[in-house]
């Protein structure tokens, strides 16, 4: 499959034909990171498909995915490269005693004794690649700093092999929660887009696309009421993601109505805290 979209009408549809119903914004906006080779920030809650975005993306231009999960504590050993430590340690082990130490430590830190990481993996790679740093709002400040100089040149300075340049640029996809503001630096090497939760056509339009077979009747009350449910204060709002498997749930249950007892019994679906259930429970008049 030919990587490159043409415009961004021809990233909206095969997108589409990947089940990731792209409006016009996201659309353009996928269609211009590719075509000026800029980074990608996605914004938003959690569950309005930010990393689903990135999957779509490497499933429509035929690209491999390379994810960096980011979490506080993330350093560059997890995220660009280490060294084999313990098979260092077994070669040394192994090496002659007459054997001069240059060499020994020439050979231990060579390409074969290299543990690649997402970052440095993505940069290395000849074949299109999406890469996706999600939840960078996870990590720490000091990750942001690594992240420039990598999103800057797109290389990585090993001291012991020297520099890798990227053969062939990743399209980088940063995703955010927006749990703490990430720097304007970064943001500036990036083009820009906010998802929020989707209208409630454009949800019913999701859940049909994801879940065949399922009527349309019951996917508009599906969508209703966790549009109700995202309205209530309340700790986790219903993701998208679990929109669709509300629908599938119900679907595999043969259930063609959400009716009260619908709702009881599958509630756990969607809304994952005991405060979370009274909420809607009392609320719904369940």
């Amino acid at each position: 499959m030919d990587g490159t979209f043409a415009s961004p009408a021809d990233a909206g549809r095969r997108l589409a034909e990947v089940r990731y119903l792209a409006d016009e914004a996201i659309a353009t906006t996928v269609f211009l990171a590719q075509a000026l080779g800029k980074p990608l920030l996605v914004e938003g809650p959690a569950g309005v498909g930010k990393t689903e975005l990135a999957k779509a993306v490497a499933a429509a231009t035929g690209a491999e995915l390379i994810r960096l999960q980011c979490y506080e504590g993330l350093d560059e050993a997890r995220a660009l490269y280490e060294f084999n430590y313990k098979k260092q340690l077994l070669a040394i082990q192994a090496a002659p005693a007459d054997r001069a130490w240059q060499e020994t430590h020439d050979d231990i830190f060579s390409e074969e004794f290299l543990l690649e990481r997402p970052l440095l993996a993505a940069i290395r790679r000849a074949e299109p690649t999406v890469l996706l740093i999600d939840e960078a709002d996870k990590a720490d400040v000091e990750v942001e700093g690594m992240l420039l100089e990598v999103l800057s040149d797109f290389q990585v300075t090993i001291p012991e092999l020297g520099t890798v340049a990227a053969v062939r640029r990743p399209f980088v996809v940063i995703t955010s929660n927006a749990a703490r503001e990430l720097s304007e630096a970064l943001k500036r090497r990036c083009l820009y887009l906010h998802l929020d939760y989707p209208a409630a056509e454009r949800e019913r339009d999701i859940v049909l696309a994801q879940v065949p077979g399922i009527e349309a009747e019951l996917v508009e009350q599906i969508v209703r009421t966790v549009g109700t449910l995202r309205d209530l204060e309340i700790k986790k709002a219903p993701s998208i993601a679990e929109t669709v498997d509300w629908a599938r749930t119900l679907l595999a249950l043969g259930l063609d109505a959400l009716d009260e007892a619908a709702v009881a019994g599958t509630l756990g679906v969607v809304l994952k805290h005991v405060s979370d259930h009274e909420r809607a429970i009392k609320e719904l008049g369940l």
